[in-house]
């Protein structure tokens, strides 16, 4: 099973919305907020979340790409 982490400062780009849509439809999955995830030149200009114990960054310029990408992530 993968964990998802996630910057709180990069929630107002919207990505809160995909920690709680995940959350809903993958009850299982492990997800953190962090409060700084150390991206932050990225965090104010896309959407991204770090997935694994490689801690591979995904991103995406929408909120809605972000969550595609995650999603083929997690499988």
């Amino acid at each position: 099973m993968k964990k998802i982490r996630y910057c709180c400062r990069n929630f107002k780009q919207g990505t809160k919305g995909v920690y709680r849509a995940l959350k809903e439809e993958h009850s299982g999955l492990k997800q953190k907020k962090r409060d700084c995830l150390g991206h932050c030149r990225l965090c104010s200009k896309a959407c991204f979340a770090v997935v694994g114990k490689s801690k591979k960054l995904i991103s995406a310029s929408t909120a809605e790409g972000l969550q595609k990408k995650l999603e083929k992530a997690i499988g």
